[in-house]
């Protein structure tokens, strides 16, 4: 089931691709019109790739000191709507970690995770071309705004220290025996495009993930590792390309 639902996430993207793909040529592409009444066609699709950091925030570290960062990677895609507005869907994998802010307790954890999110991704600074009649060069640097809802697939495990865990290192007894679990997730971020040519883009993006859950760090109330019930959540900063196999 948990796998089912991210692989739905993963068709929807790709069935976008695929609707934006099949109206892109010239002889289908049909005008929209702003509230300007300014002409812009949709599309075209972006194809994306990234790579950064994952950051934790929950009941063991509130603040950088106590994180062990992981790696994070991630495939997308992108769908001009109107001026401005973009709509995307993005599948992730990240690992996150952290050491104990109360050293009396002395716990850590460490999480391999997997994601599938929708989000709307609206550009600060308006790009004349997107407009079907330009009036001026096209923008190479967009601030943009993004805000989505997706799952997220998290299997963490806890142990006692201060350090990344390794081939010797103990694990407590998980708190469930279903991980990886299935969660939802409501990410908020905020970016910047660099236009590299007509086809390629460049991003800088930072993000930060709410979470319905207080185990993705495998620890909370339920076995008494932790006396918090707020839920956990988790930041990416990633650098990313965007393609545009048929773009103008």
């Amino acid at each position: 089931m948990k796998r089912l639902v991210l692989l739905s996430s993963l068709t929807a993207s790709v069935l976008l691709a695929h609707t934006a793909t099949a109206q892109d040529g010239p002889e289908r592409r049909r005008r929209y019109y702003s509230s300007q009444a300014r002409a812009y066609y949709r599309g075209p699709v972006r194809f994306t790739v990234g790579g950064g950091a994952a950051f934790y925030n929950g009941d063991l570290a509130g603040n950088f000191s106590d994180n062990l960062p992981g790696p994070s990677a991630s495939l997308g895609v992108l769908y001009l709507l109107r001026p401005r507005l973009v709509i995307g869907g993005e599948a992730t994998y990240f690992q996150v970690g952290a050491k104990d802010q109360l050293p009396e307790r002395g716990l850590a954890f460490r999480g391999r995770n997997v994601s599938g999110v929708t989000f709307l991704r609206y550009e600060l600074l308006r790009d004349e071309s997107q407009f079907a009649t330009p009036k001026r060069p096209a923008s190479l640097i967009k601030p943009y705004v993004k805000a989505g809802a997706g799952f997220l697939l998290y299997s963490p495990k806890a142990y006692r220290g201060t350090l990344r865990p390794d081939d010797r290192t103990n694990y407590l007894e998980s708190e469930r025996n279903d991980y990886p679990a299935l969660g939802l997730v409501a990410p908020v971020g905020f970016g910047v495009v660099f236009r590299l040519t007509p086809q390629l883009n460049a991003t800088a993006e930072a993000s930060y993930y709410f979470t319905s859950t207080d185990q993705l760090d495998d620890i909370s109330p339920v076995s008494g590792r932790s006396s918090s019930s707020l839920n956990d959540g988790y930041g990416l900063a990633e650098i990313k390309l965007e393609y545009a196999p048929w773009g103008r």
